[in-house]
């Protein structure tokens, strides 16, 4: 929470130097960079949010799992976000191209460098926890881009003091936007997978349904379900036929093992039963 909320200040108060600097010098490349820095900005702050919301929302009855999706949800609109951002940069930048306007050069390298020096603080700060939250991964990925974003808006700078090379803006511009376009699609097509309530990618759905079937007592397994709740938190159900005479709670304590050891789930649940009776099984 700390790492998040100490990056969250820093680029947020750098994101203002970065418009009012973009917007006096008439830089592309740094009005693209402070867009990205935007979305990092209001990834953090939903990223934030979604924790607050989600550990203080679990007393609440009717929400029996909490607020968990949020960060999901926030994670999605941060998707979005970037790809307009990816889209605007990307079209000025061929605007410009055909006739590129002089830019004030040295402005644009001072707050490339500084911007370079925030963005190192913020990713190492996000580091650790982007291998365990889907959303501060997609602020650390932002960072991540953020920081090749300075490094693109030091190099236009230096072209254009050292040669007069204006056209290094909008290409530089329209780089950046092209940099954002892959990193936003992995992290949007994440967050819609646990939406729709798909499988973990890791697991295989055959396999683990033929792993259980090969429990001993088991004669048959239905109705198997994996699904995401949010990052790191992953479940399943099912319902598993007995053999007469089989012993239900070696069954149970097999299959929780199973879930567990192989698949890295800690929250299964399982209907036991004898012959599939007493099952009205599902179509979905």
């Amino acid at each position: 929470m700390r790492p998040l909320l100490v990056s969250f200040g820093l680029i947020v108060a750098f994101l203002a130097v970065q418009v009012v600097v973009g917007v006096v010098t008439g830089s592309l490349a740094l009005l693209s960079d402070a867009g990205h820095m935007a979305t990092d900005a209001l990834g953090l702050g939903m990223a934030l949010a979604a924790i607050q919301a989600a550990s203080t929302a679990r007393s609440h009855s009717h929400r029996t799992f909490g607020l968990y999706r949020l960060e999901i949800l926030a994670a999605l609109v941060n998707a979005v976000l970037l790809f307009g951002v990816a889209g605007y940069v990307l079209f000025e930048a061929g605007t410009r191209l055909a006739d590129a306007p002089e830019v004030a050069s040295v402005p644009v390298l001072v707050v490339g460098l500084i911007g370079l020096a925030v963005n190192l603080v913020a990713f190492k700060l996000l580091r650790a926890g982007a291998k365990e939250s889907l959303n501060v991964r997609g602020a650390y990925l932002e960072v991540l881009a953020d920081t090749v974003g300075s490094v693109g808006v030091i190099l236009a700078a230096l072209l254009m003091q050292a040669f007069g090379w204006w056209w290094a803006d909008p290409i530089v511009a329209g780089l950046i936007g092209l940099w954002i376009l892959p990193r936003t699609w992995r992290l949007g097509r994440k967050a819609v997978r646990v939406l729709l309530q798909a499988a973990p990618e890791h697991v295989d759905i055959d396999r683990l349904a033929a792993e259980l079937a090969d429990i001993e007592g088991v004669d048959d397994v239905h109705d198997l379900h994996v699904w995401t709740l949010t990052s790191q938190m992953d479940a399943a159900s099912a319902h598993l036929v007995a053999a007469p005479g089989a012993d239900q709670r070696h069954i149970l304590a097999m299959a929780r093992g199973l879930l567990s050891d192989g698949y890295g789930i800690g929250h299964g649940t399982f209907q036991v039963e004898h012959d599939g009776s007493g099952c009205d099984q599902v179509s979905w």
